[in-house]
């Protein structure tokens, strides 16, 4: 009885033994692999940081190997609107219309072109002044009260509330950093509205047209100057390029072809990215 009572001590304690050496090398594995779990962490935190959670910039949206497009289209709604709408929902892209306040009443088709243009999601519409300068413009810039008055009335009329404009027959910038003026005759008038409140763009590059008012050259043409303005950094904001032609000149077929393979070839070349002119770097602070 005691050799077999003996015999049963031995086998607890052996097996009391083994299960504490078990649980030590588990206990040990498990430090172990905490430990480097933890070396593990500090290597994946030196190699590779943790990025802050902070709000999104205008770069975060922008890809920084992309550069962004603003088509604007100036003089609407006029001949060719509803043209000018068709391209851009066929390749989905986004534009800005600066519109005319007479052209917006001047015909029930004009109107109706005018509320296309307000409920189109892809469109953004801005102030192109109310009269255009009644075509006139040496006339028209020389009193900057009236122009003043001329771009209230658009904006009113129009219900334009972000004060986003550019001015007829003129290549007038008036941002935060950036101040331009084509014709120096245009300068006070053009800081009139700045003072005003109203932020004026002009383009980077315009489509300029015939004589016979459609689209000037070919959409290969353009690419080319687009690339050109890049590459050699002529755009007033680097990496940011305004683009300018008019709803009028859209109105034969091979102009809005030609448009039409511009945007698409921009679109293949997956450099460019397009934006609403409102998406410009700083046209949302308040003009100093």
């Amino acid at each position: 009885m005691t050799k077999t009572f003996a015999e049963k001590s031995v086998k607890k304690t052996f097996l009391g033994m083994f299960a504490l050496m078990s649980a030590t090398s588990i206990l040990c594995n498990s430090c172990n692999q905490e430990n480097s779990r933890k070396e593990s962490k500090k290597t994946i935190q030196k190699d590779h940081p943790v990025a802050k959670i902070v709000p999104k910039t205008q770069e975060e949206n922008n890809p920084s190997d992309k550069r962004v497009i603003y088509l604007t289209f100036d003089d609407g709604p006029n001949r060719g609107t509803e043209n000018l709408l068709s391209i851009l929902h066929k390749r989905n892209i986004c534009a800005t219309a600066f519109v005319v306040g007479k052209h917006a009443y001047g015909s029930k088709k004009q109107e109706e072109d005018f509320e296309l243009l307000r409920k189109d999601k892809l469109i953004e519409i801005a102030n192109h002044s109310f009269t255009h300068a009644h075509n006139k413009y040496a006339s028209f810039y020389k009193d900057p009260v009236e122009v003043v008055h001329d771009f209230d009335t658009a904006k009113d009329s129009l219900k334009l509330y972000n004060k986003i404009a550019r001015t007829p027959g003129r290549n007038i910038w008036r941002l935060n950093d950036i101040t331009v003026t084509d014709l120096k005759s245009s300068a006070e008038a053009a800081n009139s509205l700045k003072r005003a409140g109203y932020k004026l763009v002009g383009w980077d590059l315009e489509w300029k047209p015939t004589n016979k008012m459609s689209l000037k050259g070919n959409h290969e043409a353009m690419l080319k100057k687009v690339d050109s303005i890049f590459f050699n950094d002529l755009e007033k904001t680097s990496r940011h390029l305004v683009f300018l032609t008019h709803d009028q000149y859209l109105t034969d077929a091979d102009s809005i072809n030609e448009l039409d393979l511009f945007i698409e070839k921009l679109q293949k070349s997956n450099r460019f990215v397009f934006r609403k002119i409102s998406d410009y770097p700083g046209i949302n602070e308040i003009l100093n």
